[in-house]
């Protein structure tokens, strides 16, 4: 398993007291998001996929994208999407509302629950498939094996077979390439799916869950309070801390057979 160069990249580095040495870092650049050839975001990011990031960038922010592709112009570091009923303010005040929902979780909960139905899915799952997700995630993650400095969001089916998975700087941007991926492959809404995420989860990876129509969100760290609040909200079962054979589930925890 080798990581895709347009991933990593060279530096010197100091290490004491072995001296100076060459090491493997993530690349990380700019991406800008284009919808009609119109900058409408600007993410930092791990090149490649990005059609995915794109697509599943404007899936979460409750835009109709139908593809995306290189710029008229060809600009590096561009994407542009092409997506029904876009409203530039309808999606300025999206932003803010995602940006503000540390100090007003009330009115970040009501802004998902316009784009994201109540998920709806009589999907159960072992606790025991669960508990070995993270490890078979971990063992896929090419770049971070030679970086240690990428996060990873995986899409499985309900028998535990790994059907995608997108590595990246930011966390958000990996869910965002899966549910790109799952967009491009017909496979939305993930009614019979998992996603499993290699850190912490936040507010904004249960939206995406959300609005992909995923009912099983699993994790290597800990839930933040207000992705627990959003997961019960929209009938998201939250499963954090799965390592060593363990599993917290902190919502709609009727989904895991124990």
């Amino acid at each position: 398993m080798k990581a895709p160069p347009y991933t990593t990249a060279r530096v010197d580095v100091v290490r004491i007291p072995d001296g100076a040495v060459s090491d493997v870092v993530a690349v990380e650049e700019p991406l800008e998001i284009r919808i009609a050839g119109e900058p409408v975001a600007v993410t930092m990011r791990t090149p490649g996929h990005d059609e995915e990031l794109a697509l599943g960038f404007a899936l979460s922010e409750g835009l109709r994208p139908r593809s995306a592709g290189p710029p008229d112009d060809l600009a590096a570091n561009a994407i542009d999407l092409e997506a029904t009923d876009f409203d530039r303010e309808r999606l300025r005040r999206s932003f803010y509302t995602s940006s503000s929902c540390g100090v007003c979780g009330k009115g970040a909960l009501e802004a998902v629950a316009v784009e994201a139905p109540h998920v709806r899915s009589d999907l159960q799952v072992d606790a025991s498939l669960i508990a070995t997700l993270p490890e078979r995630l971990r063992a896929e993650q090419a770049a971070f094996t030679v970086t240690g400095g990428l996060h990873a969001t995986g899409l499985f089916d309900a028998a535990g077979e790994l059907l995608a998975l997108r590595e990246d700087v930011g966390r958000h941007n990996a869910m965002d390439k899966v549910i790109g991926r799952a967009f491009l492959d017909g496979r939305l809404p993930l009614d019979r799916a998992i996603l499993c995420v290699s850190g912490r989860l936040s507010f904004e990876l249960v939206q995406k869950a959300a609005v992909a129509g995923c009912p099983l969100l699993v994790a290597v760290g800990a839930p933040s309070s207000l992705a627990v609040e959003l997961a019960g909200d929209r009938g998201i079962t939250l499963c954090g801390f799965v390592r060593n054979g363990r599993v917290n589930v902190y919502t709609e925890p009727w989904r895991v057979v124990r």
